[in-house]
């Protein structure tokens, strides 16, 4: 028997504002002087990519402008090597 994991809010959520609908934010329990998140996504062979990773706190929306943009640019990267095998 197979079994899916699923995971859904407040633990991941899908990201606004990525080039990739299957781009998700991991949200692990922090401590309250901390905002922990990772960006990751799913590949055509269906592993988890963990793309960024960081402490958003204190910076909201700066944190996601630049660790979305980062995380686009590397899963376009995996993405041209998956197809270079």
């Amino acid at each position: 028997m197979h079994y899916r994991a699923r995971a859904g809010r407040p633990l991941v959520d899908r990201i606004k504002g990525s080039n990739y609908h299957n781009m998700r934010e991991l949200r692990p329990p922090s401590s309250a002087a901390s905002e922990v998140r990772m960006l990751f996504a799913f590949d055509p062979a269906r592993q988890a990519i963990v793309l960024v990773a960081g402490d958003k706190s204190g910076n909201w929306q700066g944190w996601y402008r630049e660790a979305i943009h980062l995380a686009d640019k590397r899963f376009a990267e995996h993405l041209a090597a998956m197809e270079e095998r």
